[in-house]
């Protein structure tokens, strides 16, 4: 079993509804964690919310480059990443591995501007990691990982755990976490999703990350990942049973490097 697992709702900030359905979640012990999104309706409702004894230190920012609007300029002038009505429309092939200049300088002032309305809003956040993911195109992978370094917390690491991995698939992963954790330092051994804990066997040791999204299952949750009516609550406690839950605040921070070197 893994010494210990972190158990993270993403989403905080969608919907009013979303943040309620978090905050249950942490209140029961469901999740540990959480990580939102600085462009979303419900943002400094969920800024509050973190405030809370209970959740503060245990929520991130969940990178947005796929979803709404952006909150910084140069990235609306870029087609592989929005419309013309300004809103997200990443195109961009899941192997892609290289971005131009400008598309990287953009990628940063975006990240950078989300970051700074969480600080503005009384939120430091706790960890990084990304919308549908982006941050494992490997280009963006590098930026957010340097942008963590920075400012001294952990990224999430690509999906690394579960029965439907290719061996392609491995050796990419392999090859992005080794990049995100050379870049960014302390993070979680492994990363999965909720049908990974119930299909695949639990690490034997280290710290595993679960990348969930929950739902309300009458008084229990269920997971936008997992079967109509299944409990999320129920699959942890019997595929993990004894493992303490916790954030990514128990990891040692890595100390922030300068912001010029971070960049090269």
């Amino acid at each position: 079993m893994p010494r210990q697992v972190i158990v993270n709702a993403d989403d905080f900030g969608l919907s009013l509804n979303e943040n309620a359905v978090i905050l249950r979640a942490f209140q029961a012990g469901v999740i540990s964690s959480a990580t939102v999104m600085a462009n979303m309706p419900a943002f400094a409702a969920a800024c509050e919310l973190a405030q809370q004894p209970l959740l503060k230190g245990r929520v991130g920012l969940h990178v947005n480059l796929t979803y709404g609007r952006p909150l910084s300029r140069a990235i609306l002038e870029l087609p592989n990443f929005c419309d013309t009505t300004g809103e997200f429309d990443l195109n961009l092939p899941r192997h892609r591995l290289w971005l131009a200049r400008q598309q990287r300088d953009a990628v940063l002032q975006e990240l950078e501007a989300q970051w700074q309305h969480c600080l503005d809003n009384g939120l430091r956040p706790s960890h990084l990691d990304s919308h549908q993911h982006v941050h494992t195109i490997w280009p963006i992978g590098e930026i957010v990982a340097r942008f963590a370094a920075r400012q001294g917390v952990p990224v999430r690491l690509a999906r690394n755990l579960g029965h439907n991995l290719s061996l392609p698939t491995c050796v990419f992963k392999h090859l992005l976490n080794r990049r995100l954790r050379s870049l960014a330092g302390a993070t979680a051994d492994y990363v999965c999703t909720p049908v990974d804990v119930r299909n695949a066997a639990p690490p034997a040791d280290g710290l595993l990350e679960i990348v969930a999204h929950p739902t309300m299952l009458g008084r229990d949750f269920g997971d936008a990942y997992l079967y109509q009516g299944e409990s999320l609550s129920k699959l942890l406690d019997n595929r993990l049973p004894g493992v303490p839950r916790v954030s990514y605040n128990v990891l040692a921070r890595p100390q922030p490097v300068d912001a010029t070197t971070a960049l090269d």
